[in-house]
C-alpha cells in the first residue's frame, strides 16, 4: 500500500513540473516568408499562444520584414478582413515581444527605426543567439 501512495505522490510530482515547465516555455516565431497567407498564419497562431497564457517572442526578418514598417501595403485578406500587418499589431497588443532582424534592418534601402510601427524594435544577433539558447523555447518558422 505504501508503495502505491509513493507512485501516486511521484506521479502527480511529475505532472506538476511537466506542468511548470509547459507554462515557463516560450513561442519563437521566426517570419521570413514574404506571402500574406503565411505571415498571416504565424500571426494567427501567436494570438492563439498569447491566448493560453504562452510566451511569444517573434523575429522579422527577410520578406517578413517588411510587416514591421509604417506603410506596409499588404493584401487584406479573408476571413478576418485584416492585413498580415494588423494581424501583427494585434500581436502586440496582446503581448508578444517582437523584434527586426538587424540584417535586414540594415539593407532595407536606407530605412530607419523611426519608420517601424509602435511595439518593433531592432534586435542583435547576440541577443537572439542568447534567447535561442533558453530552456523551454520552442520554434516556429515562416
Amino acid at each position: 500500500m505504501a508503495r502505491r501512495w509513493l507512485d501516486v505522490v511521484g506521479f502527480v510530482t511529475m505532472l506538476i513540473s511537466s506542468s511548470a515547465a509547459f507554462a515557463e516555455s516560450t513561442l519563437f516565431v521566426v517570419v521570413t516568408r514574404p506571402e500574406p497567407q503565411v505571415q498571416a498564419m504565424a500571426m494567427i497562431l501567436s494570438l492563439q499562444a498569447l491566448n493560453h497564457h504562452t510566451a511569444v517572442r517573434v523575429l522579422l526578418c527577410g520578406p517578413g520584414g517588411d510587416l514591421a514598417f509604417s506603410g506596409y501595403d499588404g493584401a487584406t485578406l479573408k476571413p478576418s478582413a485584416q492585413t498580415s500587418q494588423q494581424m501583427l499589431q494585434a500581436v502586440i497588443q496582446a503581448g508578444a515581444k517582437v523584434e527586426l532582424c538587424p540584417i535586414y534592418m540594415a539593407n532595407s534601402g536606407g530605412r530607419t527605426e523611426a519608420e517601424l510601427i509602435p511595439g518593433v524594435t531592432v534586435t542583435s544577433p547576440a541577443m537572439i543567439g542568447d534567447f535561442m539558447d533558453q530552456p523551454g523555447v520552442r520554434y516556429f518558422t515562416f
